[in-house]
C-alpha cells in the first residue's frame, strides 16, 4: 500500500524523523499499536536513565506489534510520542531514523510530568495500515 511524504512550501521543514503529513490509500487493515514504553518481553525495563536505549526498545515493541499484524514499520503512518524530558528530543530522533525510513510517519512529540512507572523515559504509540 503506496504511503506518501507530504511537504507543503507553506509549512517549516520537521527538524525530525517524521514529515509534515502522510497520506494513505485507506485499503487495508488499520493497527492501533497502544503506548509502548522501554518494557522489555522478562517484565524489566531497558536502559533506566538512559533515553537512547529506552528509545530502540520503545521502537522494538512497536515493532513487534506492527509485525504480530502483518506489517513492517514501513506501514507507520503516525506515531504520538511522550517523553519525560524535550531536551532527549536529539537523542530520540538519532535512534528513530534507525527505524523510521522514508517517507516517514506524522508524528508529534510532547513533554509530560510522568509516566505510567517513574523509570519510563518515552512511551511511544503509533498507527500503521497494513496491505
Amino acid at each position: 500500500m503506496p504511503k506518501t511524504q507530504l511537504t507543503s512550501t507553506a509549512l517549516r521543514n520537521p527538524n525530525g524523523v517524521f514529515s509534515q503529513a502522510t497520506a494513505i490509500e485507506a485499503t487495508g487493515r488499520l493497527v492501533f499499536v497502544s503506548g509502548m514504553t522501554a518494557r522489555k518481553p522478562d517484565g524489566t525495563i531497558a536502559g533506566v536513565g538512559d533515553i537512547s536505549e529506552q528509545t530502540r526498545q520503545v521502537c522494538e515493541n512497536v515493532q513487534a506489534a506492527v509485525r504480530e499484524a502483518g506489517g513492517t514499520l514501513d506501514d507507520v503512518c503516525r506515531v504520538d510520542v511522550y517523553v519525560r524530558n524535550m531536551e532527549d528530543f536529539a537523542k530520540i530522533h538519532a535512534v528513530r531514523a534507525q527505524y523510521f525510513a522514508e517517507p516517514l510517519p506524522a508524528s508529534t512529540m510532547v513533554e509530560v510530568s510522568k509516566l505510567a512507572h517513574p523509570d519510563y523515559l518515552i512511551e511511544i504509540s503509533a498507527i500503521a495500515v497494513i496491505p
